[in-house]
């Protein structure tokens, strides 16, 4: 049974946990500040917006990123005011968000057309990025289908690993399962013929590809000792070679 502090009109707009009085959980408040809504007379309600993805990264949990039923935004004070960042994507419609793993700045979505039409607009299979926190948007499509491919990605869809560089993986409703293991600069197609993808989740087993792991370069007077000694053992080679 639903406390006293809830609101029950709209559940789904009530998604910041506010640790006022109390045990946490007790109290809730609206967060929708700057959210508009489509279908509703008043355009900036207190609630009644219809989240689809939000996504948070640990070094900065103060900055949150959001994809509406319509509408793509940033918080960057813990949800209390939003910003339109749709800036440069075909639509700002679509379920679809995941977080970089190691950059705060950088945020993966993957537009849908309308809530009538709900396939990826043109018929192109587009993951957009921004490297600048909804500043601009940037088309993904290396080995994506381009002609034909009316796809529909869920909101649990679309994840990442936590390498470097970034795997991104995403699956459709046709049952298609597409992947990049260079942070969307190239895909490729991993699997077909499955049924409707709902949720893709990526798990690391066993030890991360050489590639991935950091690169720790010498000490510079390491080199040149090191240097030194190759050249010393070469000319007391040569040496050698001319007393016999």
């Amino acid at each position: 049974m639903l406390g006293s502090n809830w609101d029950v009109r709209d559940l789904a707009s009530l998604f910041r946990l506010a640790l006022e009085k109390g045990p946490a959980g007790k109290t809730w408040h609206a967060r929708n500040r700057g959210i508009r809504v489509v279908h509703m007379p008043e355009k900036h309600p207190e609630f009644g917006q219809c989240v689809h993805k939000i996504v948070m990264h640990p070094a900065n949990p103060d900055r949150l990123f959001l994809q509406n039923h319509w509408g793509l935004y940033r918080s960057d004070d813990g949800a209390a005011n939003w910003t339109d960042i749709a800036n440069g994507v075909p639509s700002d419609f679509g379920f679809a968000m995941v977080m970089h793993p190691h950059d705060p700045d950088t945020v993966f979505i993957l537009p849908i057309e309308s809530d009538e039409f709900r396939c990826t607009p043109e018929g192109r299979l587009r993951v957009y990025r921004t490297r600048n926190a909804g500043a601009s948007w940037e088309p993904l499509t290396r080995g994506l289908p381009q002609k034909g491919a009316f796809e529909t990605v869920l909101r649990d869809a679309l994840t990442a690993d936590s390498l470097d560089p970034a795997g991104i993986y995403f699956g459709t409703r046709n049952g298609e399962l597409y992947g990049s293991i260079d942070e969307g600069k190239t895909w490729k197609k991993l699997l077909g013929g499955l049924p409707p993808v709902v949720c893709v989740k990526s798990v690391l087993v066993g030890e991360p590809h050489a590639s991935a792991r950091p690169r720790i370069k010498a000490p510079p007077s390491a080199s040149r000792s090191k240097s030194s000694r190759v050249k010393s053992a070469r000319r007391a080679g040569k040496s050698r070679g001319k007393s016999r």
